[in-house]
Parts: C-alpha cells; sequence; structure tokens
C-alpha cells in the first residue's frame, strides 16, 4: 500500500500530523508492506528568507490578525503537541523561507525513503523545537549528514534548479488533486486524510484501506 504525505517544515500540524501516522504504522501489522513517500508543499512561498521577527509577530502581519491572537493559536498548537509528547518552542523559532529545506528533502528521495522520512523529522525538530534556521546550508548538510546523507551530495542540493523544480512539481500536483492546506494523506492513490487527525483515525484509515485493497476487483 502506498501513502503519499504533502507537508511543509514550516507547519507545525505537518510535524504533529506525521509524529502520528509514524506512531500508527509502527502499530499496523502489515508496515512492512506500505510505501510512504514525502511531498512538498509550501503554505507561504513568498516569505523572504529570513524575517527580522518573531514566529509571532511574522503571523500577526501575514494573517492580519493581532499579536495576542497569534499566541494564544500557537499555545493551543503547542498543547496539542505536548499531548503527543512533542515540545514546541515557538519563541526560539526562526522563521524562514522553508524552500531550501525542501530541495535537500527532494535529494534525500533519490537516496532512500528512510533517509527522507528520517530528515523530514529532524527538520521539523530543528525549526520547532531546537531554534535552528533550516535554510542556513550548514545546519541543513549537518542534518542531512546525521540522516545517512553523503555531505557533498546535501549541499549540492541546496540550490539544485533540477531539484527546485522537483519542488515546483510537487506543489503542482497537489494543486491538481485540489489539495489547498497541509497536512495531507493520500492512501492507496484514492483515499484523502486532511490534517493531523488523531491516531486513531489513522489507525482506522490504514485497516480500511488495507482491507480493501486486499478484496479481488469485482468481475
Amino acid at each position: 500500500m502506498r501513502i503519499d504525505v504533502w507537508s511543509d517544515i514550516a507547519c507545525p500540524w505537518c510535524y504533529l500530523g506525521l509524529t502520528r501516522l509514524g506512531r500508527a504504522l509502527e502499530r499496523f501489522e502489515h508496515a512492512d508492506q506500505v510505501e510512504v513517500e514525502l511531498h512538498s508543499f509550501q503554505l507561504d512561498p513568498t516569505l523572504p528568507e529570513s524575517f527580522a521577527g518573531s514566529e509571532a509577530e511574522y503571523l500577526a502581519a501575514s494573517k492580519g490578525i493581532d499579536l495576542a491572537s497569534v499566541q494564544q493559536m500557537t499555545g493551543q498548537v503547542a498543547a496539542a503537541a505536548a499531548q503527543d509528547g512533542l515540545t514546541l518552542d515557538f519563541d526560539a523559532l526562526v522563521v524562514t523561507n522553508s524552500r531550501r529545506a525542501h530541495r535537500l528533502l527532494q535529494h534525500a528521495k533519490t537516496v532512500s525513503a528512510h533517509a527522507t522520512w528520517d530528515l523530514e523529522l529532524a527538520l521539523f525538530r530543528a525549526h520547532f523545537v531546537e531554534g535552528l534556521s533550516v535554510s542556513d546550508p550548514d545546519t541543513l548538510v549537518g542534518l542531512a549528514v546525521a540522516a545517512g546523507l553523503d555531505a557533498g551530495g546535501a549541499r549540492s542540493a541546496l540550490d539544485s534548479p533540477t531539484l527546485d523544480a522537483a519542488v515546483t512539481a510537487d506543489v503542482e500536483a497537489a494543486a491538481r488533486l485540489g489539495i489547498r492546506g497541509v497536512p495531507f494523506f493520500v492512501l492507496a492513490g484514492k483515499y484523502g486524510v486532511s490534517g493531523a487527525q488523531p491516531a486513531e483515525v489513522f489507525d482506522q484509515a490504514l485497516h480500511q484501506v488495507w482491507q480493501e485493497d486486499q478484496e479481488p476487483a469485482a468481475p
């Protein structure tokens, strides 16, 4: 069974959703026969490479809402993540464009699905937990090496036009499917799950889609 996942490194719900999917897969008895492919998506492709303010200030400016409302919103996200054992530090977060990180993920996809999964989770931790810049070349190469990738290949990937085109292709594929928000999960090419659903939803979806996939086609 194949699962396609669209997500953005700058999206806290994507971090939570991918974590919940991963835990559901750990419990799924047919996990060794599940192929997960991660796809790029950018919630704000116009974001500059660096932003000289906090995450709350950026969200307030981009969404046109007051700072107190944004802080309440991020507090709710952090509280939801804490229930899954994730500690999100929005005060330390470095606001930056995620495009370079997505190019690196596209490079990882040419190496192995396992390395890509590990790298994406490492990028989420770097961005939301450790206060690192996910557009900084040295930071990105270090995360890539820790995920098992070659340093030279990773550095070459960061500004590769070919890999940038692969990012664009993922974004365009999402648009064709009508995906306007992330995380978004497509199971077996036909069942969509939107958002960071509770782990039980992923458990149910995996079993249901697996069972339907194993049923013989009608004559």
